[in-house]
Order: C-alpha cells, then sequence, then structure tokens
C-alpha cells in the first residue's frame, strides 16, 4: 500500500522556502513513500482540489503548516481534502509540540542569550480559541523549565495586546519571540512596531521558519496519525473533520 505526506499551506512570501525546506527533510527520513507540498492564496477548494485529485497513493497523511487551526484548518481545507481519492487522515497542527516548545527556547537563546524575561507573541482571534490556547500551552510549558524570571504572553488581534506586553516584563533583559511559522507583515513590521523595539530593552528573535524542531514535530504529528489511524471510528478531532467536510453547493464544486 503506497502512502504519501501532504504539507498544506497559505501561499505567503516565505512559505515555499521554508515548506519546501521541511518537505525535503522528511522525504530524507522516508517518512512515507511521497512527501508533496500544496499552497493556497484565497479559494482553498478551488485552488487545491484538482492538484488533490492527482495524488495517487493509497493513504494521504495530510498535515496543515501552521501553528493552531483556523477556519481555513477546520472547514475549507478538510473540504478540499474530500477530492483524494485514496484515504486521507488529517493530522493536527504542530503548535503544541515539545519539538515546537525546543524551537521556542533556541529562537530566544541565538538572539538574547543572557534575557532574564521571555515574550511569547500570537496572532490571537477573538472568534477561535485555537492560537491563543496554543501560545498559553508553551508559556506555561517554558514557566515549568524555569529558564526565564518570567515568560508573558500578547498577541496582535486580542488581548493582552503586543503594544502593551513592554510594560508588564519586570526584568530588565527581555527577548520576544513571534510564534509563526514563516515572516510576514505582520512578524517584520506590525510586531516590531508594537513592541517599540527602538526603545531598547526587548530583542526580536526570529520566527520559528526551518528550524529543526519544527520539522520532528511534523514528524511527529505523522507518527500520531498513524497509530490513531488504526481504529474503525474518528479518534481524534481532525478525524472527525476529515470525514465530515464536503464542498458546499454554492462554491461552485460541491455536489
Amino acid at each position: 500500500m503506497t502512502d504519501a505526506l501532504l504539507l498544506i499551506a497559505r501561499d505567503t512570501t516565505q512559505a515555499r522556502d521554508v515548506v519546501g525546506t521541511h518537505a525535503r527533510r522528511l522525504r530524507e527520513s522516508d517518512i512515507a513513500d511521497s512527501v508533496r507540498t500544496a499552497y493556497y492564496e484565497h479559494d482553498t477548494v478551488h485552488e487545491l482540489a484538482d492538484e488533490f485529485t492527482d495524488i495517487e497513493a493509497e493513504t494521504v497523511y495530510a498535515l496543515p503548516v501552521t501553528i493552531a487551526h483556523t477556519y481555513e484548518t477546520t472547514d475549507d481545507i478538510p473540504a478540499a481534502l474530500s477530492y483524494c481519492p485514496g484515504e486521507v487522515h488529517y493530522c493536527e497542527p504542530i503548535g503544541r509540540s515539545p519539538g515546537v516548545t525546543g524551537a521556542i527556547c533556541d529562537r530566544a537563546a541565538t538572539r538574547s542569550p543572557r534575557a532574564d524575561s521571555l515574550v511569547l507573541v500570537g496572532l490571537g482571534n477573538s472568534a477561535l480559541p485555537y492560537g491563543r490556547q496554543t501560545v498559553e500551552h508553551h508559556a506555561s510549558r517554558l514557566r515549568d523549565r524555569g529558564t526565564y524570571d518570567e515568560v508573558e504572553t500578547c498577541y496582535l488581534l486580542q488581548n493582552p495586546a503586543v503594544e502593551c506586553v513592554r510594560y508588564n516584563v519586570t526584568g530588565d533583559d527581555a527577548v520576544a519571540v513571534p510564534l509563526f511559522l514563516t515572516g510576514g507583515r505582520a512578524t517584520e513590521e506590525e510586531i516590531p512596531r508594537k513592541l517599540e523595539l527602538d526603545r531598547g530593552g526587548i530583542a526580536y528573535a526570529d520566527v520559528l521558519g526551518t528550524h529543526e524542531g519544527v520539522t520532528d514535530a511534523m514528524r511527529a504529528a505523522v507518527d500520531t496519525q498513524r497509530v490513531m489511524a488504526g481504529g474503525s471510528h474518528p479518534s481524534s478531532f481532525e478525524a472527525t473533520l476529515a470525514m465530515n467536510a464536503r464542498p458546499m453547493a454554492t462554491d461552485g464544486r460541491g455536489d
């Protein structure tokens, strides 16, 4: 039986380089018979349906390349995956993986090895809890490690806001890590501006990007889904999404 790993990402400025690097490493690890990448910009189903139809593997492990679930990963991508001719196993986003925690630590230590305060910066979403839950998960894990005197969280789209975190940090030397897999306007312009980096006191680390820990997290997500796939009923939130999602007739691709 042939299997394929499908990495699905929004087509941003850096996405193809970052996702392509992880795909290459995963191919070299022989995680599946083939490792494919798929990108979309706006209309997920229309842009991906034909590409997914051409996948010849009997089993497809589909991994959304994102920190946490969004409307796209809970609704649009599962609908597009219904066009895969093989059996689809939909993987959980990698955000909560220990590999990501390690990547956060490395990014922070590389940028400011002597920092006594750590700031985790997330996108946030007042309508969906997943992104915030992921950031808080890592904050709790990093507080337990005790590497930093304090670990604060902040968000672009909800409170506590990025522009306020400077006043919540008590240490003299802080480092902020953006919990984003790829860079873009948010990480390169908005967050630095709102952190007021020109005032000093806060160093700003790179996005998680091509860090090896992210690749490890992807591998672990697929391995977990392989184990879960042995059951006869959906055994995860993602399995339920993949089983139930179908394109709507109003989107031009539905039945």
